[in-house]
């Protein structure tokens, strides 16, 4: 697959991913630019192109991960989470808002699987967890959210 090809068809995912990763929105581009990076100086072979789609976001998790570490960021500015909401247009700002609130890896969880459209054996191989350990943040998660949601929009 050509490099051009591959941004178009994955680009726009992994940034969402990244963005809610790192809440910012030049750290999340970096992020996916180094991925795309990654992918065309290691020139991986790959069985499928969900294996493909894996690995990307294995790595995009990964780069999260790492520039974590490096660097906090704050919460995203009212126009970058308004940008977001644009890019998912099922998504609704104020949930946006909330879902940034919950912590990272019960986050990322819930965006694999309900934005991305990730099964729970699937996100179980990307994060490299347990299936049940994915259920359980999957639970929490949306508790966590919903908390959330409640305490800052419906009170």
């Amino acid at each position: 697959m050509q490099s051009s090809e591959l941004v178009n068809r994955y680009g726009d995912m992994l940034y969402r991913i990244c963005l809610m990763s790192l809440k910012h929105h030049a750290d999340a581009e970096d992020a996916v630019q180094e991925v795309f990076l990654k992918y065309l100086t290691r020139s991986p072979e790959f069985t499928s192109e969900q294996h493909r789609k894996a690995w990307l976001i294995t790595v995009a998790l990964n780069q999260c991960r790492t520039m974590h570490r490096q660097k906090k960021r704050s919460i995203p500015t009212e126009p970058e989470l308004l940008k977001l909401s644009e890019q998912t247009a099922s998504q609704d700002h104020a949930i946006l808002d909330a879902l940034l609130q919950v912590p990272e890896k019960f986050r990322i969880v819930l965006i694999l699987h309900y934005v991305e459209g990730y099964k729970i054996q699937e996100i179980s191989g990307i994060i490299k967890k347990s299936e049940s350990a994915v259920k359980m943040r999957l639970s929490k998660g949306r508790k966590l959210l919903e908390e959330i949601y409640r305490k800052e929009y419906l009170s």
